[in-house]
């Protein structure tokens, strides 16, 4: 048994079990990334809330520079978002925050 799963229902199911993780706007930016690949790949998704909290990261570009010090710090979000696309993939921004692939 499936179910459809759409934006306000993916934002739900975040909100019931892992408040905190993804902002409004960043859950919106995951939600498209994800529904995009299910139409590259041409294979639906899971959703699975933990999986997904333990495989993609939100922060600002403050918190990036000081939770992964392998990289220099970073002038602006875009300068970030060029070095994590060499790193990982990249989700999308918000106007403050990248969501990426945990490497």
């Amino acid at each position: 048994m499936k179910e459809t799963v759409t934006l306000s229902t993916f934002r739900d199911a975040f909100r019931a079990i892992r408040p905190n993780n993804f902002s409004y706007e960043g859950l919106e930016v995951l939600f498209d990334d994800l529904t995009q690949c299910e139409e590259d790949c041409g294979q639906e998704l899971e959703l699975d809330v933990i999986a997904l909290c333990c495989d993609f990261v939100e922060c600002t570009v403050e918190e990036f520079d000081r939770d992964y010090q392998m990289f220099e710090s970073h002038e602006s979000l875009e300068d970030l978002v060029n070095d994590l696309s060499e790193e990982t993939h990249v989700c999308g921004t918000t106007d403050k925050t990248v969501i990426f692939q945990c490497f």
